[in-house]
């Protein structure tokens, strides 16, 4: 159950376009440095290496520049007689409300022009230094390579106190400034629900909600208008300072301080960190699998997952035991392979202008769930899993009916555990209509408090795993523990996901399964699944099932190998213009997405009454079960898969990735469940057939054995997918491809 805005206003809202005022043009400000001049101390012109790395200082045209390559190929470099560092005098703020955060840049001194007076070996680096100047002012610099690997280098930037003017302190912005070649494309930047290729924006880099609309109007409009939280192209739970692109080499930040990767100045990236330092990693291969590869052994890598999770649809269910035990029974009866059971409001449901929510006490509600030691039990001799929810904040459970056995907040509370405001006391945070306080990760007593308390109390309640929902919403003003918000905002989902990992190792469940919407640079090593957070139910690319296809693509180039969605999306909005509510069909087509990935997930949403659900009718159960079907049958083949996610390849992989020098590697609404089951699925309603950019050979449809393509070329065309055969196509000749056809023939699944 996951947490938004104050939204039964929006349905009494006039519609109001509102002119550009002072207060909304300093929201959401991105203001970067742009590169100056480059030139040369005489003599320093020549090229020194460091292991398989050559930096080289030179001319090009007449113009300075600074190269790195490796093994012949250009890694990282500089525009010719433009700066590849460069620093600024500033500001930075936040706006937040209910976990958006909004930043307010503002760069009033720019050191932007660099002089290099000396190149050195030092213990093996490569070093660079000299001065950067901008007016009045300079400043020292120090630019430093160090091989890491083969194919992995390391750059240091520190820049020094800045003088002149009357002015003596570090640099407030420091940013590294690199040529970006015609027509090369940008992948990742995390989960990034935007088209994969991001060249030409600019991209910040900080944990917040992904938001409600997100740019689709007039809903984004109107949902900031009231509680500021529509988002844009450019909010996400997950980002990360990553990028790989179509020119085979990538760059990676280290830390965790607010960044900006700015793809928008022409011929240029621009990376852009609030501090006087930035350290960053290189990367280079043959192919993009390869960068993956080398990137994902450095920050971590994900582990394959529990082998019941191959095996059938986990069923999202809420409403007490003799509703779930109820629904289990019609959805089985009807054919419906069964892995799991989500019961979010296990904690107890809690009503609001939202739709339901939950109650954040982190204990049993006997009162919905009589009998739970008995479901419990009987589900788990069908080889049903129980899994239920858990997220870092805490409740005063006062006026929760019927109260509570343990009150954590309380305990939390009066052993000061708690993220503080400056004065000491809790930070209260507001979830509409309720406020909560979070568990502060850097005292590592309360930390290890946290996780027995899961322990004890959630996965002691029975479940097999559960949701760790949130982990966004650390306030940049919190006094914490250790450490300064600025430091660890954007570390708070790792830190988030450290606490599971321990409570599951506290609970003697080393391998329970919990699944993650907030993510950072580390996060995959921590958590064992993602999910890609809280869509609308609805179709479009901005915030509905397009957008969650697109934001699986990047996070798995981002190193989120293993990733799902809410099948049927998330969020149903009220507004005077219309009703954004689940329809049957858009439920069906979801499922027929999901069924090609690594975790079968339903979830009825925030207004479950107002959405189709599976459970619905005859029609709906015979629908899922039949998909359901589908995803079991892949259950050898997404073993295969995950093996491969744990080496660092993505289970859903853009085109790119596994034709990298097709045609095809631009095509944006099509996948690859791992690399040989090419998926176009319908992104749009009323439709029957769906546009697929094939590469080179002959393809077939797993449903149908009907064969598309040209063994010569790449293909475009348009193909047959009505409800209940999406267009899921082999390569010819692909052992593993006639592996998959076995299994789904087995499970009279196929046409032929």
């Amino acid at each position: 159950m996951k947490m938004r805005s104050r939204l039964l206003a929006v349905a009494l809202l006039p519609v109001i376009v509102l002119p550009l005022t002072a207060s909304t043009a300093q929201a959401n400000v991105l203001d970067t440095l742009s590169p100056g001049s480059l030139t040369l101390a005489p003599g320093v012109p020549g090229t020194t290496s460091a292991g398989a790395f050559r930096v080289t200082v030179g001319r090009q045209d007449g113009r300075a520049r600074l190269a790195v390559t490796s093994g012949g190929r250009t890694v990282w470099a500089g525009a010719p007689g433009r700066a590849f560092a460069v620093a600024g005098l500033g500001h930075l703020s936040w706006r937040e409300r209910t976990g958006m955060f909004k930043p307010n840049e503002l760069v009033t001194w720019r050191l932007t022009d660099q002089r290099i007076e000396r190149v050195a070996r030092s213990g093996g680096d490569v070093v660079v230094s000299g001065t950067l100047r901008g007016g009045p002012l300079t400043a020292p610099y120090e630019w430093r390579l160090s091989a890491s690997g083969g194919n992995r280098a390391a750059v240091d930037l520190k820049v020094g106190t800045v003088t002149g003017a009357g002015v003596d302190r570090p640099p407030d912005a420091v940013a590294l400034a690199s040529q970006r070649g015609r027509g090369e494309r940008f992948h990742g930047f995390g989960e990034q629900f935007a088209p994969f290729d991001l060249a030409g924006r600019r991209v910040p880099i900080v944990v917040r909600e992904q938001g409600i609309g997100r740019g689709r109007q007039p809903l984004t409009t109107m949902v900031d208008l009231v509680s500021g939280q529509g988002g844009a192209w450019d909010t996400t739970y997950a980002p990360m300072p990553f990028y790989v692109t179509s020119a085979d080499r990538g760059f990676a930040l280290s830390g965790s301080r607010y960044s900006v990767f700015d793809l928008s100045q022409r011929g240029l990236a621009v990376v852009q960190t609030w501090g006087a330092r930035q350290r960053a990693e290189l990367y280079t291969g043959r192919d993009p699998a390869e960068i993956l590869a080398a990137h994902t052994a450095a920050t971590g890598r994900m582990g394959a997952l529990p082998a019941w999770t191959r095996d059938g649809a986990v069923l999202g269910l809420q409403g007490g035991t003799a509703k779930v035990r109820r629904t289990v029974e019609r959805m089985a009866a009807a054919g419906t392979k069964i892995s799991a059971v989500w019961l979010q409001d296990w904690s107890g449901q809690r009503t609001t202008s939202f739709g339901d929510r939950l109650w954040w006490t982190w204990q049993l509600d006997r009162e919905r769930y009589p009998g739970w030691e008995g479901l419990v039990d009987d589900l788990h001799r069908r080889g049903i899993k129980v899994l239920t929810y858990v997220n870092p904040f805490l409740v005063d459970p006062s006026e929760k009916p019927g109260g509570v056995a343990r009150n954590l907040f309380a305990e939390a509370r009066d052993r000061g555990y708690l993220v503080a405001e400056a004065d000491g006391s809790p930070y209260m945070l507001d979830q509409s209509e309720f406020s909560a306080a979070m568990v502060d990760f850097t005292n590592p007593a309360a930390r290890e408090w946290y996780a027995r308390a899961i322990a004890t109390e959630v996965a002691g309640a029975g479940a097999d795993g559960w949701m760790a929902d949130f982990g966004e919403a650390l306030p940049f003003d919190a006094r914490l523990h250790a450490g300064s918000p600025a430091e660890l905002h954007n570390r708070w989902p790792v830190e988030w996901a450290k606490v599971n990992r321990r409570a599951c190792a506290l609970a003697g469940q080393p391998d329970c399964l919990y699944f993650m919407r907030a993510a950072y640079t580390g996060s995959p090593a921590q958590a064992p699944l993602f999910w890609a957070g809280d869509q609308l139910v609805g179709w479009d690319a901005q915030d509905g099932l397009a957008s969650a296809l697109h934001g699986m693509l990047s996070a798995g180039v981002s190193g989120m190998t293993l990733n799902h969605t809410d099948i049927g999306g998330y969020t149903a909005v009220d507004t005077p213009l219309g009703n954004h509510h689940r329809s049957a069909e858009l439920l069906k087509r979801w499922a027929e997405l999901s069924a090609f990935g690594v975790f079968f997930r339903t979830h009825e949403g925030n207004k479950p009454s107002d959405n189709a659900q599976v459970y619905d009718s005859p029609d709906s159960r015979a629908a899922f079960a039949r998909t359901s079907r589908v995803y079991a049958a892949l259950s050898g083949y997404r073993a295969t898969v995950e093996a491969e996610a744990a080496r660092g390849l993505p289970a859903l992989r853009h085109t790119w990735l596994v034709h990298p020098d097709s045609p095809a590697a631009t095509a944006g609404d099509q996948f690859f469940f791992g690399s040989s089951l090419l998926v176009a699925p319908v992104l749009e309603p009323g439709a029957s057939s769906v546009a697929v950019h094939l590469p080179a050979g002959r393809w077939i449809n797993v449903f149908t054995g009907r064969a598309y393509g040209d063994r010569t070329r790449d293909v475009r065309l348009t193909v047959p997918a009505p409800l209940g055969t999406p267009a899921a196509f082999v390569r010819a000749g692909d052992p593993e491809g006639a592996k998959i056809r076995a299994a789904l023939r087995r499970a009279g699944l196929t046409q032929s």
